[in-house]
């Protein structure tokens, strides 16, 4: 497969975004083995964007195994500085499940109730509103009300 390629600018953003992340893949003293190469992949599958840490100390080497990684794993190198490797590839889109029998549930919400002196905390309260019920700008919890059906159409569907 492949390696992805990117602009300068795009790169230059994937750096930032890398700098402060730990390592996620170390390669030992045995190279590239199959068992580093599917780990980098379920990395970059889970987080997009990781650091690898190399250790070796030949530069050439290092550098093979930036390129090899990306060629594997249709990645984008992004950096080698060190004995740190910085690859990014497009995290896959999550299929949702949607249930068209789903109801909405129940949902807590967070009520504050502000004191009529200024300099004191409000009054926070957790409500938890059901699936008929709505919040008012008060704080009150109300139910939903029935819709009323027209007697033409209920004269009509009978």
């Amino acid at each position: 497969m492949p390696q992805i390629t990117l602009t300068p600018a795009q790169r230059k953003v994937h750096r930032a975004e890398a700098h402060h992340l730990d390592p996620v893949v170390h390669i030992g003293g045995d190279g590239l083995t199959p068992a580093v190469t599917k780990e980098a992949d379920g990395a970059l599958n889970a987080h997009g964007l990781i650091k690898i840490r190399v250790f070796s100390d030949d530069r050439a080497a290092r550098e093979a195994m930036l390129q090899q990684l990306a060629d594997q794993l249709d990645a984008a190198p992004i950096q080698h500085i060190g004995k740190l490797l910085v690859l990014w590839r497009p995290m896959p889109e999550k299929e949702k499940a949607v249930d068209e029998d789903r109801m909405p549930g129940p949902r807590d919400v967070k009520v504050l109730k502000f004191s009529k002196r200024g300099g004191q905390r409000p009054e926070v309260k957790v409500v938890r509103v059901l699936g008929n019920q709505r919040l008012t700008p008060g704080g009150q919890v109300k139910r939903a009300k029935v819709m009323k059906k027209s007697v033409k159409k209920s004269a009509q569907s009978q």
